[in-house]
């Protein structure tokens, strides 16, 4: 991937790519067999990874990343290295699976509770019933059955892996045994089982539209999210500020990637 194709913000690379960009940068993947890490990055993770050597290790890891809220296409419009478009990780699984239902691909699915997995299987069999489910299992795991855990995978000869396993466990699991898995495309999708399965809703058009889905969240979840989203986004909002006087102050050249970056994008 040409590093000229990507923007940093907020020390975070994020590569100029739409929806249509990243599922056939996915098929190629499938095709070719060559493996395939998918990163996403929201608000949160932004602010998040400025501290967080961990998440950007993590990010590091991936092939791409894209952005994963409104907001982060605004602040790259506002600092005129505009992203294409807001690339959900929720919609690029809900792409996935209708890739992997057109083309007979299979599927794995890790994460959640047994309950709410077996649930996303149920949902992928009647509404992508051309997708192999390749297999499935909770993600209530420790260390000690990891390597159990990435046999099966590696065993299910799955072509798309969706890890919905909290941070960072997720990150470990796929940092160790990703390179062993031999699974061309692995997707961490958060908390899209637990809407898939039917679980929680997902805020409607208009509020993903205006970059609200976070205040969704809030009303659904008050007593967890609101400090959590306050804080955050409150930080963002200052960040933010400082980003874009340095952009348009013409310290950052609109499309390029700092050096530390793009030796970070050259590990994907």
């Amino acid at each position: 991937m040409n590093p000229s194709e990507a923007v940093n913000l907020l020390g975070t690379t994020i590569h100029k790519m739409r929806m249509a960009e990243v599922i056939a940068a996915c098929d190629e993947s499938v095709r070719t067999r060559n493996p395939l890490l998918i990163g996403v990055v929201n608000v949160a993770k932004l602010v998040k990874a400025r501290h967080d050597d961990q998440l950007r290790r993590s990010l590091a890891e991936a092939t791409f990343i894209v952005p994963d809220g409104a907001p982060v296409v605004w602040l790259s419009k506002l600092c005129g290295c505009g992203l294409p478009e807001r690339v959900a990780g929720i919609d690029i699984m809900s792409e996935l699976l209708a890739l992997a239902s057109c083309k007979h691909y299979g599927v794995f699915f890790l994460g959640a509770t047994r309950q709410v997995v077996e649930g996303v299987v149920e949902h992928v069999r009647r509404h992508y019933p051309g997708a192999r489910i390749a297999g499935y299992r909770d993600g209530y795991f420790n260390r000690e059955q990891e390597e159990d855990v990435a046999a099966e995978i590696r065993a299910s000869r799955a072509d798309i892996l969706l890890v919905a396993v909290p941070t960072p466990k997720k990150e470990n699991f796929l940092s160790q045994w990703r390179p062993s898995l031999d699974v061309p495309v692995c997707h961490g999708v958060g908390g899209s089982f637990d809407v898939v399965a039917g679980i929680t809703k997902r805020a409607p058009l208009w509020m993903q539209r205006f970059g609200l889905e976070w205040l969704y969240r809030v009303w659904q979840e008050p007593g967890r999210m609101w400090k959590r989203y306050l804080v955050t986004n409150s930080v963002f909002v200052w960040l933010s500020i400082g980003e874009i006087l340095r952009h348009r102050l013409g310290r950052v050249r609109p499309g390029a990637v700092p050096q530390g970056a793009a030796v970070d994008e050259q590990r994907g």
